[in-house]
């Protein structure tokens, strides 16, 4: 699978970053959807990958003063914390925005079946 320059970068720069010869490596498609948001969001300037570094850093400090073991396979939730996190802090989205959008995630997922395509509906914003 061929990578693009701006993944490869974000690899370069991101040491902790799951990675194999070719680039970022996803157990799970959700892992690769927060991996692409944050590219994207810093390929349109909201913050640098040092800035990214360093709040993913304090996440996971947190976690694991929390008892996070530490172990690689909640790497991707504290990614998709630190992107919440900095989303709300620039003002790109409201805190309470990002919640409401969990809330209907999960509401999605609770009438999906399991192996169908989850698709949020006007009704899980409710």
């Amino acid at each position: 699978m061929t990578r693009t320059a701006p993944a490869t970068a974000a690899a370069n720069a991101l040491p902790g970053l799951p990675r194999d010869a070719d680039g970022p490596v996803f157990r799970e498609p959700w892992e690769a959807q927060a991996f692409a948001m944050a590219l994207a969001l810093h390929e349109r300037g909201l913050f640098t990958w040092p800035e990214w570094a360093a709040a993913l850093a304090r996440r996971i400090r947190l976690a694991q003063a929390e008892g996070d073991p530490d172990s690689g396979d909640t790497y991707y939730h504290h990614w998709l914390a630190t992107l919440e996190t900095l989303v709300a802090e620039k003002g790109v989205a409201s805190a309470e925005t990002l919640e409401r959008t969990v809330q209907a995630w999960d509401r999605a997922c609770e009438r999906t079946p399991h192996g169908r395509p989850i698709v949020l509906q006007p009704q899980d914003f409710a």
